[in-house]
């Protein structure tokens, strides 16, 4: 499920570089940034979408895993 949505996130941040909170926490860092070219896509994008990726993969990793857990029906102890 991580992967999945780090995938997407990741995609859709390069699409749209300003999404939160990636360039927030990017330049909270206080780094500068660089037009510098990784394939074709600025190395700050890129690092963005990295950010984005992992907080967003995390959140949703978070709220599937604790909807599996409440959706787990409770087994009876064996005697």
């Amino acid at each position: 499920m991580f992967l999945v949505v780090f995938f997407l996130i990741f995609l859709a941040t390069i699409a749209y570089a300003d999404l939160p909170p990636g360039k927030q926490i990017y330049s909270m860092l206080n780094v500068a940034s660089t037009d510098y070219q990784v394939l074709g896509i600025p190395a700050t994008t890129l690092i963005v979408a990295v950010f984005n990726g992992v907080i967003y993969g995390i959140i949703v990793w978070l709220i599937y895993s604790i909807a599996a857990r409440m959706r787990k029906p409770k087994s009876k102890p064996q005697t």
